[in-house]
């Protein structure tokens, strides 16, 4: 049976479609730079708008257009109610489009500074971006920032559109001005191709044809440099990279790895490695629903089942074994951080890198980076928007690239432990060697020989609560108690730490974080020696407490909560700082300019506001004696 004429048409088109290339890019700029609504006008010139839809624009753009008795082609993309009526994008919009030639995914990124976090989600799926700039206005503080966290995202290819063009008189002055101010700051990003359109968005000069108002410019438009830019991704060239996703066991007969490879390609009968461990096997097939391939290269997703039996789980890597992953616990990487509450060095977040996630901190902001100058600054913290090079330690070791040889393997995420939200994002730039050199030495001597020696079971009894709680008075107490059965312990508190140890420390939230590391890891080494040691800190962040209860084992940790309400802490006032930090002589003062954030599932929870010291001191031994830690 002979196909019709216009069936054979349509499925040849089907065919051709089907095997266009793909680019992905985003938009992005400072505000009003006319972002969305030079998607829309591209939706419209390549004629991907319905009649329904057109009808619907034509209204919106009468009830909440900006641009007079014309389409507001922006409403085409900013779907929010709050973005309609602000007249901003907010979140990230993708939008669909095709030509004769190519296939495009465009991602429509919000320009407010505080969206910032929003634009760094679009710009990591992009090929390229598209740069947008008023004409009237200029490079601005977006600009250059946007800018930046393309460049630190591995965007090579950049389109600058000067937009808005002809409410400049189509100067080419004004144009050409715009552009050298642009190359000049981002002369250094490393950018492999660079072009520079003037344009409007608003009557399509320059997007889809050739505007007879520039006849001084001899460049491409938009759409023909989108059609014809080569952004090739390079993945395959890349060594063989791929996280195991999922450990595939149906039955007893079968055991597959299954993931998606994001870079390289395997064969059967190449060599891998477990990166972790260094296990190496050799790859027996490679299983898909539609049978085993005799080769996969990146972005497929596959089932490998190798020659050995090789511990594997999820979160590990599978790698060419001649071309390995590094692998440490610590590591130095560029970070945006992308939440209100800004990051804290020494403070306990998890960080998901491929298929694995595990617990780190960033031990030391090396600086920051001013999106104005790009000078590196000196920094404690990093703010919500703000770009830092920092180090960071992990609590197992992990497999990584670079960022700038292997993106996938190199770029991680940061979510914070007690929300579950993403706070910050990634890229590694390189190991830190010292970091895998450090082993811990073989010693004879056990922490359960020295412990059974004193005839305890180590602990750590950490006292938690505000200031004038009582604290103090009680840990003393329980201390004596103990020591008068023949107990052997060791007190940490305020005076013999901060006067030593930690006598560098001021009182900012970040000093505190780092005192309760510092006394976390020393109460550790006690426990290490046998001892039961009470430590007396207001410690008043959730994190910190949790950060030190992970640095040791099942029943080594004991909160205890000392429960005064505030306006009972502030009546006893024992060395006058409440009556100081009211008058504003104290700053950071908990309770008072600062939070305190009291223990959820505290082993000991002790109402101190009308029970007496003594009373409170017995039922902590009692605790104690009745779950074996005394002998």
């Amino acid at each position: 049976m002979t196909m019709p004429a216009e069936a054979e048409a349509f499925a040849d088109y089907l065919v051709a479609h089907e095997h266009k290339s793909l680019l992905r890019f985003l938009t992005c700029g400072s505000v009003d730079d006319g972002k969305s609504t030079l998607i829309g006008r591209l939706l419209y010139d390549t004629k991907l708008l319905f009649e329904d839809q057109l009808a619907t624009l034509s209204n919106d753009s009468r009830k909440h257009g900006t641009v007079g008795d014309d389409l507001d082609f922006a409403l085409l993309v900013d779907g929010l109610a709050a973005e309609r009526e602000q007249g901003i994008t907010i979140d990230v919009a993708y939008r669909f489009f095709a030509t004769d030639k190519r296939k495009f995914i465009v991602a429509d990124t919000p320009g407010h500074e505080q969206y910032t976090r929003n634009m760094a989600t679009g710009a990591s799926n992009s090929d390229l971006a598209v740069i947008l700039v008023d004409a009237r206005q200029g490079i601005l503080t977006q600009t250059r920032r946007h800018s930046f966290i393309v460049s630190l995202l591995g965007i090579r290819h950049v389109v600058l559109a000067v937009n808005k063009i002809d409410l400049v008189g189509y100067s080419q002055e004004r144009f050409e001005e715009i552009v050298r101010d642009y190359q000049a700051f981002a002369k250094d990003f490393g950018f492999e191709s660079f072009l520079a359109v003037p344009l409007s968005a608003r009557y399509g000069d320059n997007v889809l044809e050739p505007s007879p108002h520039t006849p001084w410019y001899g460049g491409p438009t938009l759409v023909e440099y989108l059609e014809s830019v080569p952004v090739e991704d390079d993945a395959l060239a890349r060594p063989f990279r791929m996280p195991v996703q999922w450990v595939n066991r149906p039955n007893l007969d079968f055991r597959g790895f299954a993931g998606t490879i994001v870079s390289g390609s395997v064969r059967p009968g190449d060599i891998v490695a477990v990166a972790n461990s260094g296990r190496t096997t050799r790859v027996k097939a490679i299983v898909t629903k539609d049978g085993n391939l005799r080769e996969a290269g990146a972005g497929e997703a596959v089932t490998l089942t190798l020659e050995d039996e090789v511990d594997i789980s999820r979160g590990d890597i599978l790698a060419a074994a001649e071309a390995r992953p590094e692998v440490s616990d610590q590591f130095a990487a560029h970070l945006i951080w992308m939440h209100d509450d800004h990051l804290l060095p020494g403070r306990p977040y998890l960080i998901k890198i491929g298929t694995r996630t595990v617990s780190a901190s960033v031990t030391e902001i090396k600086h920051k980076v001013d999106v104005n100058s790009f000078q590196k600054l000196a920094a404690k913290q990093l703010e919500l928007n703000e770009v830092g090079v920092v180090n960071l330690a992990t609590q197992q070791p992990i497999a990584f690239d670079p960022f700038a040889q292997v993106p996938q393997t190199g770029a991680f995420i940061v979510i914070d432990r007690m929300s579950n939200l993403t706070v910050g994002a990634g890229m590694i730039d390189f190991g830190l060697r010292r970091a895998t050199n450090v082993h811990w030495q073989a010693l004879e001597v056990s922490k359960a020989s020295r412990a059974a020696m004193k005839f305890q079971k180590p602990v750590i009894l950490w006292f938690t609560g505000l200031s004038g709680s009582g604290k103090s008075t009680v840990a003393n107490l329980v201390e004596k108690k103990l020591n008068a059965t023949g107990k052997h312990t060791y007190m940490l508190d305020g005076d013999n730490v901060r006067h030593g140890l930690n006598k560098d420390l001021g009182f900012t939230e970040a000093d505190r974080v780092e005192n309760i590391r510092r006394v976390a890891e020393t109460a550790k080494l006690f426990v290490d020696a046998g001892l039961i040691v009470l430590t007396s800190f207001i410690s008043p962040f959730r994190a910190e407490r949790r950060l030190a209860r992970e640095l040791m084992e099942d029943g080594e940790f004991i909160e205890v909560f000392v429960d005064t309400p505030l306006e009972i802490a502030e009546q006893r006032d024992p060395k006058g700082l409440y009556k100081r930090a009211r008058a504003g002589q104290i700053k950071n003062f908990t309770g008072i300019d600062s939070p305190y954030e009291p223990p959820e599932h505290a082993e000991i929870h002790l109402d101190a506001g009308h029970r007496a010291a003594e009373e409170l001191a017995d039922e902590i031994v009692g605790y104690l004696s009745a779950r074996g830690y005394l002998g």
